[in-house]
């Protein structure tokens, strides 16, 4: 059976701050209906390479290519509208506000109303505001987390407020789904659920990316994982190559594999 497309590459893309050199011409292919794995020691350059990828940060040299358009140094609300979404590495909710209400924020991009529709509310408008709760209410089933969606975000628990970030993140239904570190700071339960989740994200025709250091969660959810090292990258592959090959042993997984010994 022939590979499927690719739908996101990242074709030599550099990246310095000051005098260090973040990534150095980095190649990374991602096919379509894929979960790929991305991971590294610390410093590796794995959330510079999201930031790039996703618009927030501009490269030095190199290309991004999106779905076969070459969408480089885009705006991040650009790369969300071609169907890009991410979560961070740090948990980035409003946390006065409900877990819904959050979950609302990820179609703001997407709505019509303008700011008459906003001061004088017309027929478009409600049914907008209506359609955008009714999504947000099945992002967050979705995720499993129903109950929460009356519940101020910075009162939930912190496994919870990342499946949150997660629902406002694919609650816009987006093409390719970048996920930092989902797994920190959740107990072997929450990962669980998180594998699931991830499973259940792909299998309705996202890609997903993950940037993950629990390589219990990498290693179940991910079919190709690229690892990073020093801004370049060491090895793609299968996560059985991977974890065989002699680079990635040195670089990052040894340590890992001696503890799960």
């Amino acid at each position: 059976m022939s590979a499927s497309p690719v739908i996101l590459e990242a074709c030599g893309l550099r990246k310095r701050f000051g005098g260090l050199g973040a990534l150095d011409g980095v190649d990374v292919r991602v096919r379509t209906g894929t979960v790929h794995g991305l991971i590294g020691p610390n410093g590796a350059g794995k959330t510079t390479l999201f930031n790039v990828l996703t618009g927030h940060l501009r490269p030095d040299a190199g290309r991004v290519i999106l779905d076969g358009t070459d969408v480089t140094g885009q705006p991040p609300e650009r790369m969300v509208g071609r169907g890009l979404a991410r979560t961070f590495q740090t948990v980035q909710l409003f946390p006065e506000m409900t877990a819904l209400e959050n979950v609302r924020m990820g179609l703001h991009a997407k709505m019509r109303s303008g700011i008459v529709d906003a001061i004088f509310p017309t027929a478009r408008a409600r049914r907008e505001e209506a359609m955008v709760t009714e999504r947000a209410i099945e992002a967050l089933a979705f995720a499993g987390i129903a109950l929460t969606q009356d519940i101020r975000a910075g009162e939930l628990p912190y496994g919870l407020q990342r499946l949150v970030e997660i629902a406002r993140a694919i609650v816009g239904e987006p093409r390719v789904l970048l996920l930092d570190e989902p797994a920190a700071g959740m107990n072997p339960g929450e990962s669980e659920r998180l594998i699931d989740l991830v499973g259940r994200i792909n299998a309705r025709g996202t890609t997903v990316v993950i940037i993950e250091h629990d390589m219990d969660v990498v290693l179940s959810a991910c079919e190709v994982i690229t690892v990073l090292d020093h801004g370049h990258v060491i090895a793609t592959g299968s996560p059985a190559d991977v974890q065989e090959d002699p680079c990635v042993l040195q670089a990052y997984l040894g340590a890992w594999a001696v503890a799960d010994a």
